[in-house]
């Protein structure tokens, strides 16, 4: 028997919740289908102790297995935008931290503010 991966372990909660949600659809899809659960589980090329697992949300069962169950009700499309980086809220907020961090200038006194506005800038062919 195979170890058990100790990501398996550390599983969050609601994490367990959302596969056991997708595996409970992907049984709805297979039902609304009317497919036996021998015929899903040779489409889909497992055991159909396999698929009774999948379809409980069980963490341990491939992601290849669920995929190809996405595949087979034709929602398979959807997966790569489920990480796609303009949905990557935590590195958007990063990345605006970064650029605030960036922006950041010295203060000018009055002074040095009008002593900028009285020096005339070179044209666009003048040598400075």
């Amino acid at each position: 028997m195979p170890k058990r991966s100790s990501a398996i372990d550390q599983l969050p909660a609601v994490v367990q919740v959302h596969l056991s949600e997708l595996g409970e659809n992907l049984a709805i899809a297979r039902k609304r289908r009317r497919e036996s659960m021998k015929d899903w589980a040779q489409r889909i090329g497992v055991s159909e102790p396999t698929l009774a697992r999948m379809e409980r949300g069980d963490p341990s069962v491939a992601m290849g297995v669920y995929a190809t169950a996405l595949w087979l009700i034709a929602r398979d499309a959807q997966l790569p935008t489920l990480a796609a980086p303009e949905h990557d809220l935590g590195a958007l907020e990063e990345a605006v931290r970064a650029a605030l961090r960036r922006s950041v200038r010295k203060k000018m006194t009055i002074e040095e503010r009008l002593a900028g506005l009285a020096s005339p800038s070179p044209a666009a062919g003048d040598k400075p």
